[in-house]
């Protein structure tokens, strides 16, 4: 094969070599960028706010893999430079974990005070009972009342 021709070959063939690549490294930025918050929106991620630093924060994403670091890299980087704030879903370790377990806490302390207050209200609402002077009443009551027919009792 002449060299002209494997030089055409290759020149068809590398755009998509390289459209491949580029896809990858897309798909890879989309993915960090819906893995970092972007620092100054109310719980937006990068890849959707249209903040100006998000745009920055994108663009330095696309540049960081581009440049051959790894997605543990380029988090790092952003954490390093925001904080672990920056993180959309922040690790386990103790500076966190009051945020990881600030909800089940609440909503055990919630649980709680509802069965508290229902328990409160079932013993504020029940009677209570009789004293022996006001059974022996009611007992007396009843046996009289039985020996007396009533008018529905009559035929």
């Amino acid at each position: 094969m002449k060299p002209w021709s494997l030089a055409l070959c290759a020149a068809l063939l590398s755009p998509g070599v390289f459209a491949a690549q580029d896809l990858e490294l897309e798909a890879r930025e989309a993915a960090l960028a819906a893995r970092l918050r972007c620092v100054v929106c109310q719980n937006q991620t990068v890849a959707e706010s249209q903040a100006p630093i998000a745009k920055d924060m994108r663009k330095e994403i696309a540049v960081q893999l581009a440049q051959g670091r790894s997605d543990a890299e380029v988090v790092a980087f952003f954490e390093q430079r925001y904080g672990s704030f920056v993180r959309y879903a922040p690790p386990w370790k103790p500076s966190t974990w009051v945020l990881w377990c600030a909800p089940f806490v609440v909503l055990l302390g919630g649980l709680l005070l509802l069965w508290r207050t229902l328990r409160r209200r079932h013993q504020s609402v029940a009677r209570p009972g009789l004293s022996p002077q006001e059974r022996a009443r009611a007992q007396a009551w009843l046996e009289n009342r039985q020996d007396t027919p009533t008018p529905e009792d009559r035929p």
